[in-house]
């Protein structure tokens, strides 16, 4: 047998080509990505679309499936100057709704047809099989690194090593042509098994070298995208002790967020709401209906945790046990936030950024959707890129807002050598100093 750098000399150009072609055909691939895609669609669509049916926006997968791509990136990307340039089409799809759709500049082409992969998709059906806890890692694991790119890079370096070889062997046999026509003859080759062909394959510098730099290329890629996903959990969704369903509580019968969650507009907390809520409603609300006359296995777990008995209507506070709930949306602790300034102050400039309707609540913009969430989850990614991008494009209302009000106020003290506290820009505030 020749030896293989022969063979890699005269092929080198041909599989060059071959995985330059290969690189570009997932690249192109990877563009229309549909997990990627649906990432995108829950952090920028959701509030807005549903997928098979009509919300404050139209139903996508059949809209999308009629639209022209070309159209669509630009629709998406920016529709008001879509409609503003007098495009017939544009104007036609402005029809549908009063409301005016949010640009989304920042996106490239690449992520809006990720999007449009995931919208003429649809959902992927869930197994059956998958509920309570097994349903939240599934959406977490839908939510995560795609391993298509994985995939293609492993496919490309086995495609790379089979055309290797075919060019090899194609070579060695139009070789053997040749010398026979010339009348050389030409020793035929003593037959091998499989391991002692294996043995003298590794015996070769130049393939250990293509094979361990392939290895490294791919375990690279696996140890790159694992860290680069590592504490982001977007569709976090762990099993809680009491089934809450925010489904029915905020959508269905239509609870205000602040009835339970009073801490978002006026601390830094949105807090988890106390027993004592619940108890409001449900010292009546049993849903005896649904079994057979006995109070629901959920509200009596509330009342456990209380220590009430329906029965005399009474409390009793040495039977008083915390409600052990699982914090789903967490921050790192070096990490300031506060839901107030965001809620209250900034609501009017989200509320617009993010295109909510007036009867949604702000809460919509990080939280997603909740009122259609049987059990909740980590609606958005909350990684530093993600509050960055919302800073950088969302503008400030400041007109008859008081905090800007203050501000300005502020900035005139100032200018005319007046005096100014650290109170005045809101050095009082609780979480200044106590977080």
């Amino acid at each position: 047998m020749r030896d293989i750098s022969l063979i890699v000399r005269r092929v080198w150009k041909s599989a060059l080509l071959f995985t330059a072609l290969s690189v570009l055909i997932v690249s192109a691939t990877r563009a229309q990505d549909p997990v990627e895609g649906r990432k995108l669609f829950k952090e920028n669509c959701a509030s807005c679309h549903q997928l098979d049916r009509n919300s404050t926006g139209p139903a996508l997968t059949p809209k999308l499936k009629e639209l022209d791509e070309a159209f669509a990136i630009k629709w998406i990307r920016n529709s008001p100057a879509l409609i503003a340039s007098g495009d017939p089409q544009a104007v036609e799809a402005s029809k549908f709704s009063p409301a005016e759709m949010t640009a989304f500049p920042r996106l490239t082409d690449e992520q809006i047809k990720n999007i449009i992969a995931y919208a003429q998709a649809g959902e992927p059906k869930k197994d059956g099989a998958a509920e309570g806890g097994a349903q939240g890692g599934g959406e977490a694991a839908a939510e995560g690194v795609s391993n298509f790119s994985i995939a293609g890079v492993a496919a490309i370096i086995i495609i790379s090593i089979i055309v290797l070889v075919v060019l090899g062997r194609a070579i060695k046999l139009l070789e053997r042509l040749i010398l026979k026509k010339r009348g050389v003859e030409v020793v035929e080759e003593e037959e091998v098994s499989f391991a002692e062909g294996t043995k003298r394959l590794f015996r070769n510098k130049k393939f250990v070298f293509f094979f361990i730099l392939m290895l490294v290329i791919t375990l690279g890629t696996y140890g790159w995208m694992g860290m680069w996903d590592t504490g982001v959990h977007t569709g976090y969704q762990p099993v809680q002790p009491i089934k809450f369903s925010h489904e029915l509580h905020a959508g269905v019968n239509q609870i205000d967020c602040q009835y339970c969650h009073v801490g978002a507009f006026k601390s830094k907390h949105s807090t988890i709401p106390s027993a004592n809520i619940c108890m409001n409603c449900h010292k009546a609300v049993q849903a005896t209906d649904k079994y057979d006359g006995q109070i629901s296995p959920e509200i009596q777990k509330i009342y456990t945790a209380v220590g009430y008995d329906p029965e005399t209507m009474t409390y009793d506070k040495s039977k008083e046990k915390p409600i052990e709930w699982v914090r789903v949306h967490n921050l790192p602790d070096f990490a300031y936030f506060n839901h107030s300034q965001h809620v209250v102050v900034a609501e009017e400039a989200i509320r617009k950024a993010k295109g909510l309707q007036p009867n949604e609540p702000v809460c919509f913009a990080c939280h997603g959707p909740v009122n259609t969430m049987e059990e909740i989850y980590q609606y958005s990614p909350l990684t530093m890129k993600w509050c960055i991008n919302c800073h950088r494009e969302t503008q400030l209302e400041v007109k008859g807002n008081a905090f800007y009000d203050k501000i300005i106020e502020a900035h005139e003290k100032i200018k005319k050598g007046e005096k100014l506290t650290p109170a005045a820009l809101g050095g009082l505030e609780c979480g200044k100093c106590h977080y």
